[in-house]
């Protein structure tokens, strides 16, 4: 991901350990690299889901028959 154009400042409060993992995985000038790029990965995943509710509100859930042949389908590992 390249840069933002334009950014803004925000400020959190977490919990210590949290914070020190942060730090430490990240290093202390990369922060807000490391942190956004989380923020990226979740807001992606809360997309994901938005989408499969709406498309469970428009076709129904799926089934466990279309399930299992969907995981038929998939490559396994």
């Amino acid at each position: 991901m390249s840069g933002p154009a334009h950014t803004d400042k925000l400020s959190v409060t977490i919990p210590t350990d949290l914070a020190e993992e942060l730090r430490s995985r990240a290093g202390r000038g990369n922060v807000s690299a490391y942190v956004t790029q989380a923020l990226v990965r979740q807001l992606e995943h809360d997309r994901l889901g938005d989408l499969l509710h709406e498309l469970a509100e428009t076709h129904g859930p799926v089934t466990d028959d279309e399930l299992a042949r969907g995981r038929a389908e998939w490559p396994q590992s």
